[in-house]
């Protein structure tokens, strides 16, 4: 969440900012900072109260000791009397922070400067292409056909055990899914990331903690008996790691990667753009996590966007990267570029990665921080990206790489499927 920091300082320029993501803040934002004055206020007075007391309370012993019983007796009544008023005033300022905090966690982050206008994805900016599109046969076959002919995946078993969203991969097409997932963590740990296995459900503090609370509580599938939540993406897990945590400067930047099943409710989806692999309520990724200082932070999403583009490559898929307008940004994030990969039968672009910069933002509502030489606790920014989504990458691969012999495995591949080609 923002900081109260940044919010008073100047916050003509923060509902500015947030106007970028289409978010009127001036409401919310007036609310907090009247709060943040009562709040201010009861500090202040407590602060008098609490000298008042400390001093009434020294004097107790003197009097005693002069033999002025009475007077004694009066300042200790006193300091009583004004005890139960620091209760109040306590209370008082416990009630606005959070008020203020539960504002807070409605409004997203500010976006960066460079972040293009715009509302929509229409308004998304291309920023660079890479690799050739495939000119396919005139009989080329989407990848849930693919998928029926060579015996990869069973969309229908899935239905039959789970529900629409749920394949089950067979053979080869397990195989596949094997492969990517075992070349993905191979590049990500030769890039430097340490990888971890983190739970696949967490609590609800972990989901305040990276801002998929409150902001997408429907499209989370929520186990209501023991409040546990299944994960979205492994960000959530692994980001968590580091709430409450104080972390030397010399640490940083931290480089995880993880490799978890991620679960969304994909509430409201429907159409052609749900068909196949296209949108799945149970996929493998692998996500990549760093934890940075403010000054290296924009050095590290460079760093990331270079690694997903680099995998890209390798698998020889054509991609696309896009700079994300305002208006089209997660709630959470202070910039965000997306690749995209062309799959040549369905003729369109497909998501497969998106790496953000959430700045501060997440930090502070999981109070991630750490010191440099000065020993002063400062917030540090939170990066994660894709690294990546495999389901939209198999559709890409089997649609580009279909041939009369069958589908061709990309060479960086090959190792890992123990094949060249799948028939």
């Amino acid at each position: 969440m923002l900081t109260l920091k940044v919010i008073t300082e100047n916050p003509e320029e923060v509902v500015r900012k947030l106007a970028r993501k289409h978010f009127d803040a001036k409401e919310p934002i007036n609310k907090v900072l009247e709060l943040d004055k009562v709040r201010r206020s009861s500090q202040a007075q407590l602060d008098t109260v609490l000298a008042e007391i400390n001093s009434l309370s020294k004097s107790v012993g003197a009097l005693m000791k002069e033999g002025k019983k009475d007077e004694a007796e009066a300042a200790k009544s006193k300091v009583a009397a004004l005890k139960e008023n620091t209760k109040t005033l306590q209370e008082s300022m416990d009630k606005s922070q959070e008020e203020i905090n539960a504002i807070l966690y409605t409004i997203p982050n500010m976006p960066y400067d460079e972040v293009p206008d715009g509302k929509t994805a229409e308004d998304n900016k291309v920023v660079k292409m890479g690799n050739e599109i495939p000119t396919l046969a005139a009989d080329a076959m989407p990848h849930w056909d693919l998928a029926k002919k060579y015996d990869l995946i069973d969309f229908e078993l899935g239905v039959k055990i789970s529900g629409a969203g749920f394949p089950v991969y067979k053979g080869l097409g397990a195989r596949l899914q094997r492969a990517l997932i075992n070349f993905f963590l191979d590049e990500a740990r030769n890039a430097g990331y340490l990888e971890i296995m983190p739970p696949t459900v967490v609590n609800q503090a972990s989901g305040f903690g990276t801002g998929q609370l409150p902001d997408k509580e429907g499209q989370m599938y929520h186990c209501e008996v023991d409040d546990l939540y299944l994960i979205p993406t492994a960000e959530v897990p692994v980001t968590n790691i580091y709430r409450d945590v104080i972390l030397d400067e010399k640490d940083l930047p931290i480089k995880n990667c993880a490799y978890t099943q991620c679960f969304r409710r994909e509430a409201g989806s429907y159409g052609k753009d749900v068909r196949g692999l296209n949108r799945l309520h149970e996929f493998s990724k692998i996500e990549i996590v760093r934890i940075d200082t403010p000054e290296h932070s924009k050095e590290s999403h460079k760093e990331m966007l270079a690694h997903v583009e680099s995998l890209l490559q390798k698998l020889e898929l054509p991609y696309r990267i896009l700079h994300l307008c305002g208006g089209d940004m997660s709630f959470t994030a202070a910039t965000c570029f997306d690749f995209e990969v062309f799959s040549a039968a369905q003729q369109r672009w497909l998501e497969v990665s998106s790496v953000s910069n959430f700045d501060t933002y997440q930090a502070n509502r999981l109070k991630c921080r750490y010191k440099g030489a000065d020993k002063k606790a400062q917030l540090c920014h939170t990066l994660n990206g894709s690294a990546m989504a495999l389901p939209r990458i198999v559709a890409a691969l089997l649609e580009n790489n279909q041939t009369p012999e069958g589908i061709k495995v990309p060479k960086v591949l090959v190792p890992y499927m123990g094949c060249d080609i799948i028939k």
